[in-house]
């Protein structure tokens, strides 16, 4: 007797080719699905690229103008916030820290941003649409890491990028649809990039990790020219077992994920190659990102990377700047609030290149690209000494391109730029806005799992139309 095992050991490749057929049709039809928008209704936008700045950057130290801070410096004041309270402690005698940089108006628009991102101040305020009165959950950064890319911290849910991923399909079935570049391992790790209960091939695709040097960024096991044959071969072979599985298993949501996932895998040796390549971009444009330069080479090779996958249809990039420990993630400076400095040098012309970048090859308008960190910090020095705790109850993030307002503020916090108080928003807020320019409809985009039905914000959210164009 003939078992469907050894029917597959006997037959080979030769089955293969066939099998292969048979799965290109049916990942014709995928594709083809895949890649078909499936939008609520118009989009403003069509892709989102996420600078994700690890640790929390200090907003009364960048971006939110506190006269009061200069006024008050110095001074011992009770500030009982969530992490005082987390900490058994009244949050009394806390020291009033000043800004370290200077803020000035910029623009024709006069927004306020400080001397702490000189190249993004001095070029792009009038590009910007600075939310100043956002407001999270979680007081450490775990919780407020996972909660800002998932809208949840007890629960293990899609990242923002599956939802998207899910909701609207890929732009180019020959690469993933949603990447993650120099993710952490920690701080949420993969959970920050994965799809959850979503059908598995929603995940994002990591690229290197933090601490990898972008020199050695690229998409793992791609063959070169001369190896494929001998690829293809296994392919076939490899995906015929496969279809042996999914036989067995008719509607098996992760087999099917993972014959997908290897089917895209094929496609992408021989186009990913030729996306991901800063060879092919002219001198002019790695001297402007600050390619080869330092302190900006690495960064710039991860926003140039973005802008590349962008173009090419990946329709969500997030470009991480973190280290690679979950106890002290880049921006967070506790004890010395002047190496924001050193932080801001490396990223500070990269992004304000993006930007350039972007707006030259007529991306940006249809391009949101989202700048910020899972908090802020405080106004107060922590311990009475050198640097700032955590703040989740008022920071800013920035917004540009996509049809966002440019050259708007949005909200305030307190006089000591404590508390959001005016035109709050919420976590859940900022993804239901930029769902809404994507096309979607946060409370209509829902996935039933385990017998109800699941959604980015949760019951939560709403459009923050204030800031829409």
């Amino acid at each position: 007797m003939i078992t469907r095992r050894s029917l597959l050991q006997r037959t080979g490749c030769g089955f293969g080719s066939l099998a292969l057929a048979g799965l290109a049709n049916a990942s014709s039809q995928n594709s083809s699905a895949a890649t078909q928008t499936h939008a609520h209704f118009p989009p403003k936008a069509k892709r989102i690229i996420f600078l994700f700045m690890a640790g929390g950057v200090s907003h009364v130290d960048s971006f939110d103008h506190k006269p009061h801070l200069y006024q008050a410096d110095g001074q011992m004041l009770d500030f009982a916030d969530q992490r005082a309270i987390k900490r058994g402690g009244t949050g009394a005698n806390r020291r009033v820290m000043k800004p370290l940089w200077e803020f000035k108006q910029r623009g024709q628009s006069g927004l306020w941003a400080s001397d702490l991102f000189p190249n993004i101040a001095s070029k792009h305020m009038d590009d910007l649409c600075v939310i100043c009165s956002m407001h999270t959950e979680g007081v450490a950064h775990g919780p407020a890491t996972l909660f800002m890319h998932t809208g949840a911290a007890n629960f293990v849910r899609p990242s923002m990028g599956s939802w998207l991923l899910y909701g609207l399909g890929t732009e180019n079935q020959n690469l993933p649809g949603f990447v993650s570049i120099g993710p952490s391992l920690g701080n949420g790790g993969p959970r920050n990039h994965g799809s959850a209960f979503l059908p598995a091939i929603h995940q994002g695709t990591p690229i290197g990790r933090a601490g990898v040097s972008a020199h050695d960024l690229s998409f793992r096991n791609i063959h070169s020219a001369r190896d494929l044959p001998s690829a293809r071969q296994q392919f076939e072979l490899q995906q015929a077992l496969n279809l042996g599985q999914l036989s067995a298993k008719p509607g098996d949501p992760e087999l099917e994920a993972l014959v997908n996932s290897y089917e895209l895998a094929w496609r992408m040796q021989t186009n990913a190659p030729g996306v991901v390549d800063l060879t092919r971009e002219t001198q002019a444009t790695l001297n402007l990102y600050g390619v080869d330069q330092k302190p900006t080479d690495d960064f710039a090779r991860k926003c140039l990377m973005a802008r590349q996958l962008s173009e090419a249809g990946v329709r969500f990039v997030q470009v991480n700047y973190n280290t690679n420990s979950s106890s002290n993630p880049a921006w967070d400076q506790h004890s010395d609030m002047p190496k924001h400095a050193e932080h801001a040098a490396a990223v500070d012309q990269p992004i304000a290149a993006l930007l350039t970048d972007l707006k030259a090859r007529g991306l940006l308008e249809d391009t949101i690209v989202w700048w910020g960190g899972e908090f802020g910090r405080t106004p107060y020095a922590e311990n009475n000494g050198t640097g700032r705790d955590h703040n989740p109850s008022g920071f800013t993030m920035w917004l540009a391109g996509g049809g966002f307002k440019p050259g708007h503020a949005h909200g305030n916090t307190d006089e000591f730029g404590h508390y959001a108080i005016e035109d709050k928003v919420h976590m859940h807020d900022l993804h239901a806005t930029l769902l809404h320019q994507m096309g979607l409809d946060h409370e209509r985009l829902t996935y039933r799992y385990d017998g109800r039905d699941f959604r980015l914000t949760d019951v939560h959210g709403h459009v923050v139309k204030e800031i829409i164009a």
